[in-house]
């Protein structure tokens, strides 16, 4: 898992053709998308392909309700809440 300290900016993305990112965080040259999902299934959709492609994220994480984590695709991965935490 890629640790970020503390963002220098956290925007919400979008592109005018409905592409979006729920959170894009910066820090210095490291960009991290975290997507937001209610599925207990979460599944790599049309807008994180194109926010992985059109902003080189470093990582995407796809925070939702389950309690394991696991690969999506490449610098994809799906992680409950308390993984991301300190300490998780």
């Amino acid at each position: 898992m890629l640790r970020l300290a503390k963002p220098d900016e956290a925007f919400f993305w979008a592109t005018h053709q409905g592409a979006e990112l729920d959170l894009l965080l910066l820090k210095g040259q490291q960009r991290v998308g975290v997507e937001f999902k209610r599925a207990d299934a979460p599944q790599i959709t049309p807008s994180m392909r194109i926010a992985m492609h059109d902003l080189k994220l470093d990582a995407l994480y796809v925070v939702y309700p389950g309690e394991h984590r696991f690969r999506l695709g490449d610098g994809i991965e799906a992680a409950p809440l308390w993984a991301l935490l300190p300490g998780g």
